[in-house]
């Protein structure tokens, strides 16, 4: 099915193809869903990310407030008493 567009006299009319305009629908709806796919991963990738810099952000403040154990030091202590 051929769609003329233009007007009569000013310009020379245009022929769009029915069959090529669904087809650029669908190659954009196929590249539409690759990089919806892509950024599903990428803010799976962040989640983990933020998680670690959150631990890393936890063991940092322990270290800082002095809660960690050190475990030979303890160790020590446990088989003087």
């Amino acid at each position: 099915m051929n769609l003329i567009v233009g007007s009569l006299m000013t310009q020379p009319p245009k022929i769009i193809m029915l069959a090529d305009v669904l087809e650029t629908r669908v190659r954009k709806e196929k590249e539409l869903e690759f990089y919806q796919k892509e950024l599903e991963k990428l803010q799976e990738k962040m989640f983990f990310i933020k998680k670690d810099i959150d631990i890393t952000n936890l063991i940092i403040d322990m270290i800082e407030k002095e809660n960690v154990i050190d475990i030979r030091q303890h160790m020590l202590e446990k088989k003087d008493d």
